[in-house]
């Protein structure tokens, strides 16, 4: 029995990714929704900052021990080629710091250590998490390139093959007009059966091209999700890094969240 909608959520709930995608989703539409009633309904708005500010630091609290996720990715997993290593190193360095910085945030923020130092913490943070993110978006965009670079050369040999297969179905038979009709016969017989197998043989390349297609094109969602994540998270880190009028607006800061939570959704939703 396949799982359904409720089993997923289940699923997707039980992952940390999973609760902070959504915690992030309560934090983004708060913030829009202050912006919004900020004016009109002041009383509003301030219950909806209050759940922003909550979120938040529920999110920070949820990310306890975080930045070993990229430490074993590195011990694990650091890369197929020097390039791609040295790739895998700046993104994931950038990656740890960010998550290490943002426990000192939380603890100064809940009040734990000196409240002065949050300022310094989240611009720390911020600026590991831009650095990490710049590298991830460059790994994710060579292998959005290595993928549709392989789709062509699947699609032009399956092309290459139809032809071949097309100029031999239609290539004239000369028969030898000296042989019997059993000759015949059983020349026919051992054609009909070695074009069988040729085509069985076909249909299963043609097959396994079809499932490798579908695999890239897969791959391919699931990169420009993380793409479309990791420049969103861009905006918000360079929010704190170089305060200006868009990166801090609350339009861009809300759609920005919105972007990379509902993307992260979709990556760890279960299949």
């Amino acid at each position: 029995m396949s799982n359904d909608t409720v089993d997923k959520l289940v699923i997707f709930l039980a992952k940390r990714d999973g609760i902070d995608k959504l915690v992030k989703t309560f934090q983004y539409v708060s913030k829009l929704t202050h912006w919004r009633l900020e004016a009109s309904n002041p009383s509003a708005a301030a219950r909806a900052k209050n759940c922003e500010v909550a979120s938040g630091l529920s999110r920070k609290a949820f990310r306890t021990g975080r930045f070993l996720t990229g430490f074993n990715a590195l011990r694990r997993n650091p890369g197929e080629s020097l390039g791609f290593r040295v790739l895998s190193v700046l993104a994931n360095s950038g990656e740890m710091v960010y998550f290490f910085f943002d426990h000192f945030l939380w603890l100064a923020r809940v009040g734990v250590i000196d409240a002065n130092l949050a300022r310094r913490m989240s611009f720390v943070s911020a600026f590991g998490e831009s650095f990490g993110y710049v590298f991830f978006i460059v790994a994710d965009l060579i292998f959005l390139r290595r993928g549709l670079q392989r789709e062509r050369e699947i699609a032009r040999l399956k092309k290459g093959k139809t032809t071949a297969s097309d100029a031999e179905e239609h290539k004239p038979t000369t028969l030898n007009p000296e042989n019997d009709k059993s000759s015949n016969a059983g020349s026919e017989t051992e054609t009909t059966t070695l074009k069988r197998k040729e085509n069985e043989t076909a249909s299963l390349k043609e097959k396994e091209a079809e499932e490798a297609v579908g695999r890239i094109r897969a791959d391919r969602v699931m990169r420009l999700m993380a793409v479309a994540a990791n420049v969103a998270d861009l905006i918000i880190g360079l929010a704190d890094i170089e305060p200006n009028p868009f990166c801090n607006h609350a339009v861009t800061l809300g759609i920005s969240g919105l972007v990379s939570a509902w993307a992260g959704w979709y990556r760890n939703w279960p299949t």
